[in-house]
């Protein structure tokens, strides 16, 4: 008799384990929330991860260059080859070619990558087109990248906004790089004063357009600071302007 109270007492405590263990809430709850923050978490967009390229991604790179010159030819080879290749060859192709600043078939991978049943629209994407663009002065992809974007409603953090400007403003640039700004004020995120920073060094060269930016940071951020550099060096930036033009 107690031997068999015993048993089932083993028996009804064992249940009682793994029922905690395969159904409790607070562990599926847990591990429901931190993969949901993963998966949110900006670090894990695809075009933040590490871009190494496979064989076939090079020689398909290799290929490309080749073909630039030959536009039949090329779009050929894209449909039958770059078409085929793995999501991370096709995102280390173009990201090399961002870096080697090859606007041309950057613009033709943009096109193909948008395509993919993959795509998701990301600001790290859109970031990295436009960073490039405005590098090589190309004014008119970058409103079209600009418009796509629009389109597909990619939101962008003030952070990435200052950036952007700032590559703009550096490449010279600062009609572009204005409108971009327009589009930062209007933003629904809240105002950060870095980004502010970031933008009004770039725009040492542009003192007019600074203290449009310089006032409007005042206004959001009354208790800052912002430091003037000395009025010669705004002087030789408008000495050597006049020479370029």
């Amino acid at each position: 008799m107690l031997r068999r109270l015993a048993a089932n007492a083993l028996r009804r405590a064992s249940s009682t384990a793994v029922s905690e263990i395969l159904y409790s809430p607070l562990r599926f709850r847990s591990g429901s929330s931190s993969a949901v923050a993963s998966a949110s978490s900006p670090s894990l967009s695809i075009w933040r991860r590490k871009k190494e390229m496979g064989k076939e991604g090079l020689i398909v790179a290799k290929e490309l260059k080749r073909l630039q010159s030959h536009p039949v030819r090329l779009d050929r080879f894209i449909r039958s080859h770059v078409s085929r290749l793995l999501k991370s060859d096709l995102l280390a192709v173009l990201a090399e070619f961002q870096r080697q600043d090859q606007v041309f078939l950057c613009m033709k991978l943009y096109d193909v990558v948008r395509k993919e049943i993959w795509y998701r629209p990301d600001m790290f994407f859109y970031r990295d087109m436009l960073m490039m663009l405005a590098r090589n002065k190309r004014v008119d992809e970058t409103k079209r990248v600009w418009e796509d974007l629009k389109r597909e409603e990619v939101p962008f953090d003030q952070h990435t906004f200052g950036d952007i400007i700032r590559t703009f403003l550096d490449s010279g640039l600062p009609s572009e790089a204005m409108d971009i700004y327009e589009e930062m004020r209007q933003s629904p995120d809240p105002p950060l004063s870095l980004p502010f920073r970031v933008i009004l060094k770039g725009l040492i060269p542009y003192p007019e357009l600074r203290e449009k930016v310089k006032d409007d940071f005042l206004e959001l951020f009354p208790d800052m600071i912002v430091y003037d550099p000395p009025e010669d060096l705004f002087n030789d930036q408008e000495h050597c302007q006049s020479e370029d033009d």
